[in-house]
């Protein structure tokens, strides 16, 4: 703001006369201010995401869910680019035996950088609420909680037990977040019909080799090269794209799947 040429001279000169416009006499015209470049938004760094149903290897995917390793099923919420979930349902019959059923999904959301906040600072937020939705799961026991390196920028494992009509379940939720993308893994298992219920330390170690393997497939597709999304998920879409729902319907509130696709109930969720 300009200020009035009178308000300061050192020559005693009135105020009416030239010597007023001079220099010395009034102040400098405004500067743009360093401010705005230092309040101005980060780009965000990641501009695209992977398909949703390739981030995983066959080797992973034979590993988790044996029987299911080439029926990975998209998410009906997907936006490329943007959001996206895969989930495959493994059901390895034993005969009278029983079977061993496994359950995994991968959802990916990505957040470009608005008025909200810097891309990176909304994944970080949402991956908080993700790890505090899994750790909240209506009847889970044995609850634990760890972080897990090697995962991104940050990633923190949820793991509890959930019993339910058709057996025990153990279920494995991973948060991961790298730069501006948020990975959340799902994993659980159970035996059915008599076969035991597989070890909580066996379905983790998957769990994160299959995360960790997702979130090299999110820098991979970015370092390959990607078109900027043209808009960023609002927060209601955040929501929606977010594989959270109802713990009534699945072992973990991040869960995202068709229930459809599994004999269970508690190992499924609306995508």
């Amino acid at each position: 703001m300009l200020v009035a040429a009178g308000c300061s001279s050192d020559s005693g000169t009135d105020a009416a006369s030239g010597d007023a416009n001079n220099s010395s006499g009034s102040s400098p015209e405004p500067q743009a201010s360093g401010s705005a470049s230092a309040n101005a938004v980060q780009a965000a760094v990641y501009v695209t995401l992977p398909e949703s149903c390739s981030v995983l290897s066959d080797k992973i995917l034979g590993s988790l869910v044996p029987k299911a390793a080439k029926s990975g099923k998209k998410g009906t919420t997907g936006e490329p680019g943007t959001r996206g979930n895969c989930y495959w349902t493994s059901l390895d019959s034993n005969g009278v035996k029983g079977s061993q059923y496994r359950w995994l999904n991968v959802a990916l959301l990505r957040f470009d950088s608005d008025t909200r906040g810097s891309g990176e600072d909304q994944a970080h937020t949402y991956f908080e609420e993700q790890v505090a939705d899994a750790k909240a799961v209506t009847g889970a026991k044995n609850t634990k909680s760890a972080p897990v390196a090697g995962a991104g920028d940050e990633a923190t494992a949820v793991s509890y037990d959930l019993k339910k009509k058709e057996g025990s379940f153990r279920q494995q939720t991973i948060v991961a977040r790298v730069e501006n993308v948020v990975v959340t893994l799902d994993y659980n298992g159970a035996g059915l019909a008599g076969e035991k219920t597989p070890t909580a330390a066996g379905l983790l170690k998957a769990a994160e080799s299959a995360t960790k393997e997702a979130v090299t497939a999110v820098t991979a597709a970015n370092k390959a090269g990607g078109t900027q999304s043209s808009a960023s998920p609002s927060k209601s879409a955040s929501k929606s794209a977010s594989p959270s729902a109802s713990s009534s319907a699945s072992p973990s509130k991040s869960s995202s799947a068709s229930s459809s696709a599994s004999p269970s109930k508690s190992a499924t969720t609306k995508s």
